[in-house]
């Protein structure tokens, strides 16, 4: 018998509909959303799906097992409790939730359900040029690690002055955007970051509905001495991009817009080597659901974006949105 899967939201959530419709094992029954335009769409192209009007009705469903959360932010953390209350695993878009208060809570009642699943969509872990250099990293390949700098250059302004997110009573520019670069820090060096410093402006959204930061900067401090900074560029005048610069005691990686290159000595007159490896390969993002999918079946198989990776980077990003507020260096506690 197939998983039954139910989905919130059909912005981004109708990638999350496809990657659970093509799963063998899982298959959509239900799905809701704010606009009746979508829900009619969808019911257009697969008649089977039931459109419900209300979030509730699904999370409450008890023939759905899983529930895979697309809303707006400000809506994940009630419905992920409501779906671990009902017996539901959950996917969930980033972040997992806004406030830390929240994580805890959400933590504490997995802990009464143990045989409940929970992931979020970090995609950049699916990328084989990121899987090349984590290899790389792995394998001592670049040897000793003493900094990483990963800049989320949006390059969406609309996204935030527009939409949803500006009327959002908390907006955070740092789980928006810099989450995937500060879980793509954490994933690369199987590493966490002791201390955070971060700092934040409004300079390219001033004159903008939007109430908060649209650019924010974070540096990390790991036990080792290694240092990352990591950005959160929602206003920048750049085509969407990920750009990764990962300096080993051995070997540097630099993934810019420009192109991809192993540096292997710092002689200025020798070629560089390319990295050849696949970005973004968006066809590979599905990727996460369909291991969250195979990780509910067989609790042995590892999904892409176990549950303890989520909550760590959160932790990451609670500790700088405090350290913005307070203007002070803040001692990362993870949840």
């Amino acid at each position: 018998m197939k998983l039954k899967a139910g989905i919130i939201g059909l912005g981004v959530g109708r990638k999350h509909f496809e990657a659970f419709n093509r799963h063998p094992s899982c298959q959509v029954s239900s799905v809701y959303d704010f606009s009746e335009k979508k829900l009619e769409n969808i019911s257009n192209v697969y008649p089977d799906i039931r459109a419900v009007i209300n979030a509730d009705e699904l999370l409450e469903d008890p023939d759905i097992d899983i529930v895979s959360i697309a809303s707006y932010d400000n809506y994940h953390y009630e419905q992920i409790i409501k779906g671990i209350n009902n017996n539901k695993h959950v996917f969930v878009e980033k972040p997992l939730c806004l406030f830390e208060k929240e994580a805890k809570e959400i933590r504490s009642l997995l802990t009464k359900h143990p045989r409940i699943k929970i992931s979020s969509n970090l995609v950049l872990r699916t990328c084989p040029r990121f899987i090349r250099i984590k290899e790389a990293v792995t394998s001592g390949e670049m040897g000793r690690l003493f900094y990483i700098e990963g800049d989320y250059l949006w390059g969406r302004i609309n996204k935030i002055i527009d939409g949803w997110r500006k009327d959002m009573e908390y907006y955070s520019i740092i789980y928006g955007s810099a989450l995937h670069m500060i879980d793509l820090v954490l994933w690369l060096t199987e590493k966490l970051p002791v201390e955070v410093h971060a700092y934040g402006n409004n300079i390219a959204t001033e004159n903008s509905e939007l109430k908060y930061n649209s650019f924010a900067v974070l540096l990390m401090k790991f036990e080792d001495g290694m240092i990352a900074k990591v950005t959160g560029n929602g206003a920048c005048v750049h085509p969407h991009f990920h750009r990764l610069v990962v300096c080993g005691s051995e070997k540097t990686a630099i993934h810019d817009i420009t192109g991809a290159k192993w540096l292997e000595t710092s002689d200025p007159d020798a070629e560089l080597r390319d990295i050849v490896e696949d970005y973004p390969a968006k066809e590979n993002r599905n990727k996460v659901i369909t291991s969250f999918v195979d990780h509910i079946i067989n609790d042995h198989e590892p999904p892409i974006v176990p549950a303890n990776d989520v909550f760590d980077v959160m932790s990451v990003c609670f500790a700088a949105e405090r350290s913005i507020k307070e203007a002070k260096p803040i001692e990362i506690e993870y949840n």
